[in-house]
């Protein structure tokens, strides 16, 4: 796996994590910074609404995609075609200015001997939704994780998304959405089943 594709255990996340008052501290520097006073009333729990907030935001640094991945079932009858998610939710962050971006999800694979519950992919979607990310990155993370975890003939993976640090600042364009798509074995290999997943999806 390319070191891009890597990504922290919760472990060693948890072991570099500075203290939740430190955290607070740097909440009202940032208040403080932008020019209002931290210690008016409106804005006295805003630092530990905010430190709550990230917990929950960033809640995928302490969940790992392999363990959600590693329970498969193998009484499938023979089934070796498409399993398909569609319109799986993603609300993730911009590493660049943490500014979230939001859309949707579209993950397949072509299991071989086994299947895994639906339910885990959607949360391997989440736990890389839930860091700091970019899209392409976590396009990519998505389809490895399943690769190497399953082991499946083949897995697609698109995205499409809107970001707030493009439609709330800098050239400030709205309703404008990024694709990304990552494909691996038999979906990269064979133009129709890749066009086949675009058409399931909508986007064929």
């Amino acid at each position: 796996m390319s070191e891009i594709l890597k990504w922290r255990s919760p472990a060693e996340a948890a072991q570099t994590r500075p203290s939740r008052e430190a955290a607070m501290d740097a909440v009202k520097t940032l208040i403080a910074w932008a020019g209002d006073d931290p210690e008016r009333e409106g804005l006295k729990d805003t630092p530990k609404r905010v430190v709550d907030a990230y917990r929950e935001w960033f809640r995928g640094y302490d969940e790992c995609p392999a363990d959600e991945l590693s329970r498969v079932f193998e009484e499938v009858s023979g089934y070796d075609d498409i399993v398909m998610l569609k319109k799986i939710d993603v609300e993730s962050h911009c590493e660049h200015h943490m500014a979230p971006f939001l859309g949707k999800a579209y993950v397949a694979y072509l299991p071989t001997d086994a299947v895994v519950g639906i339910s885990k992919i959607a949360r391997v979607v989440e736990i890389f939704a839930k860091r700091l990310q970019t899209q392409e990155t976590m396009t990519s993370q998505i389809a490895h994780s399943i690769e190497d975890t399953l082991k499946p003939r083949g897995v697609a993976v698109l995205i499409d998304a809107e970001h707030q640090c493009m439609s709330t600042r800098g050239v400030h364009h709205k309703d404008v959405t990024t694709i990304t798509t990552q494909f691996t074995g038999a979906f990269k290999d064979d133009a129709e089943l890749r066009n086949r997943f675009l058409k399931l999806a909508g986007y064929g």
